[in-house]
């Protein structure tokens, strides 16, 4: 097997192959055998009709069979010669077999190289979770606007609602806030040390992860789209202007991904098959976060 590399960039590498000609003559050996075993040829029983019998009737299955089992094989082979970590599926692109050569391009996107220290101590802001009076005011000023013209929000709204008295639905509404508030918290709590961990790193971020997980949230919205009913046009149209709209965030979301995952490599943390990375590695973050407020 003949292999040249070409680095596209910090995580992409383009692989040329050629493959000789006793590798494929073997190969094509296993096809026609493959192949003889189930041809259906007038005179001759399965099994037994002579190679060039199948040759002079086979020849374009045998070449499809060698092609789709030997370019994979060989394209793994290359990928452990060379020592490179794909974490996508390769592009295979201008296969040629002409006579007794094959050739292939593959192009695949590799782990990028993360440099990352200081991820210990990220100052974090704590913001208080308690709900004022303003903020519920605001609620049942909402609640007062969805309740109609002319009505309250009173004793009677609030057993219309499924409580005792207007005191038990704010004693209620209360808790709900605080577990919002919280889950906002979190959230903002977890984008500071995601944009703290950014401004550490520097690495190329691979097309191909990004693209997969555009595709992805394209696919998940369009079935949402289908059952609303939308037309199709007026879907192509969304799906151009959120797949513009996705680029930069999916971007920025991956990069945090991999320095994550980064930073469970260099730590140690235990990943079983189900455990979610960015959890675990964001708990490990914040226990060694320097908290304010």
């Amino acid at each position: 097997m003949k292999l040249e590399v070409k680095e596209v960039n910090d995580v992409q590498r383009e692989l040329q192959f050629e493959i000789p000609s006793e590798r494929i003559a073997q190969s094509m050996d296993e096809a026609y055998k493959n192949i003889g075993k189930k041809a259906k040829i007038k005179g001759f029983r399965p099994g037994k009709v002579p190679r060039k019998i199948l040759e002079e009737n086979y020849t374009a299955d045998a070449r499809d069979e060698v092609l789709r089992k030997l370019v994979p094989k060989v394209y793994h082979e290359g990928i452990e010669q060379e020592k490179l970590e794909p974490i996508a599926m390769p592009d295979i692109d201008d296969v040629s077999f002409k006579e007794d050569t094959i050739t292939f391009k593959a192009t695949v996107d590799i782990k990028p190289d993360i440099k990352i220290d200081g991820y210990k101590g990220i100052k974090v802001k704590r913001k208080s979770t308690e709900v004022t009076e303003e903020e519920i005011n605001k609620t049942l000023d909402y609640f007062k606007a969805s309740a109609g013209e002319g009505k309250e929000v009173d004793d009677n709204f609030a057993k219309s609602m499924g409580y005792p008295s207007l005191e038990d639905f704010k004693k209620s509404l209360v808790k709900q806030l605080e577990v919002d508030k919280d889950k906002h918290n979190r959230a903002d709590i977890e984008n500071q040390v995601a944009e703290a961990l950014l401004k550490k790193v520097k690495f190329t971020v691979p097309k191909s992860l990004v693209k997969n997980e555009i595709e992805h949230r394209i696919s998940h919205q369009k079935e949402q789209w289908n059952k609303q009913g939308m037309a199709t046009d007026e879907m192509q149209k969304k799906e151009e202007s959120l797949r513009v709209e996705l680029q930069e965030p999916t971007e920025r979301n991956v990069k945090v991904f991999l320095t994550l995952n980064k930073i469970a490599e260099l730590e140690k943390i235990e990943i079983k098959e189900n455990d979610n990375v960015y959890f675990k590695v964001m708990e490990f973050l914040l226990k060694e976060a320097k908290w304010e407020g």
